[in-house]
């Protein structure tokens, strides 16, 4: 039995039976207008400031320089000293002692006097005749005789006579044993000749002693002392080389070396004894702007107008002294020097810097033209686009290479 709710007209039930279609249009999304690139262009605006701040920030004003040189030859006689025309210098030395254990031979009782040879200088237009025991005395007060009459050759400040004679201690022992060292002569003390009378020794006093001292064997001491001055002379050379200042060369030939025999001393071991050997190292050292001047002065065909440089190698230099090596008390030093070297013109930056403050490129590359020193100049000014050097010479570096 049907209810009629139930029923259902057949009108109604054809679109009852119909399914569903899906509407297959679907909405569309509101159309949106285009958008500039607004991100890319701010990032791109980053890079160009940030582009053009880097190279404003690494901005700069340089000058390379390849300083001139002059290929020297020198051949003549030199005198080193205080005064403007000369050569400033410097002496300098090293001591060492080295010893070196041998076997003992006994001991034998010893009483003598040291003796060496010295060189004695007058400075005096006239000659100095000095008698026989006429005394020389040390810087310490240790007195010294000669045994023979000496007649020294008259000469100047820069050239003095000389002559060498040999010198005896005046009382035994060893502390008469001195290195090498400068004399003065007593007897003449209160006269103008006091200071134009003098005496240097390039070489130790030996042979003094007073007392019991040990034996060695000849040989063997021989052998030890050869040994010991081998050793010795590298660590002079190293310790005189430790004392020259940046600013001071040093020639071959203007370093010497003396060496001393010291007493023998017991060793600690039994039947033993110590050789000594005592090392001296005198150098002369010279200030190189000094030198270099002196030596394009002294060379023909330099067209040097007396503009500072230095020496690039010593190497091929040689010096001579013309009467032995000073102590370190002489003002003036007489020498040989002959050989060949490089002289390289000193750059001064600060003055190269203020000639070409404010310059165009151009400006500064004919302005260079006119210093000596300036072999070869590259200018580099950055950010490219610059084309002149800033106001400030402080703002512009100068690079100066080896030549």
């Amino acid at each position: 039995m049907h209810k009629f709710d139930d029923i259902i007209p057949p009108s109604r039930r054809k679109e009852a039976e119909k399914p569903a279609q899906a509407d297959t249009k679907l909405p569309r999304a509101p159309r949106q207008k285009a958008r500039l690139p607004y991100l890319t262009m701010f990032i791109v605006l980053i890079v160009i400031v940030g582009s053009a701040g880097a190279l404003m920030y690494f901005s700069s004003a340089k000058i390379e320089i390849v300083p001139s040189t002059i290929a020297a030859t020198v051949q003549g006689q030199f005198t080193a000293g205080q005064e403007a025309t000369q050569v400033p210098f410097r002496v300098i030395t090293a001591q060492k002692i080295a010893s070196q254990v041998v076997k003992s031979n006994g001991t034998k009782t010893v009483n003598s006097a040291a003796s060496g040879e010295i060189t004695i200088y007058n400075t005096q237009s006239k000659a100095q005749p000095l008698i026989t025991q006429t005394r020389f005395a040390t810087a310490s007060g240790l007195i010294f005789r000669i045994h023979k009459a000496v007649k020294v050759p008259g000469g100047s400040v820069s050239n003095p006579g000389t002559v060498v004679a040999t010198v005896y201690a005046d009382k035994n022992g060893s502390e008469y044993n001195v290195g090498p060292s400068s004399f003065t002569v007593p007897g003449l003390a209160g006269t103008p000749q006091a200071s134009e009378v003098y005496a240097r020794s390039t070489s130790a006093m030996t042979g003094g002693a007073s007392g019991t001292v040990p034996v060695v064997d000849a040989a063997g001491a021989v052998q030890a002392r050869t040994a010991l001055t081998t050793a010795l002379a590298p660590d002079l050379e190293k310790s005189i080389r430790e004392q020259i200042p940046d600013d001071y060369v040093l020639l071959p030939g203007a370093l010497n070396t003396t060496y001393q025999d010291l007493d023998p001393t017991p060793s600690q071991t039994d039947g033993m004894v110590d050789v000594k050997e005592q090392g001296t190292a005198t150098a002369v050292i010279f200030q190189n702007t000094g030198l270099a001047k002196a030596i394009a002065l002294a060379s023909s065909g330099t067209n040097y107008q007396g503009e500072p440089l230095t020496v690039a190698s010593v190497d091929g230099l040689k010096l001579v002294p013309t009467a032995g090596f000073p102590d370190a008390a002489a003002t003036t030093f007489s020498f040989s020097l002959s050989g060949s070297a490089q002289l390289v013109y000193v750059v001064d930056k600060a003055r190269i810097a203020a000639a070409v403050a404010g310059k165009s490129r151009q400006d500064a590359e004919v302005a260079l033209t006119n210093y000596p020193e300036v072999n070869r100049a590259v200018i580099v000014l950055r950010p490219f686009w610059k084309q002149s050097f800033p106001e400030d010479p402080a703002s512009i570096s100068i690079d100066v290479s080896k030549p």
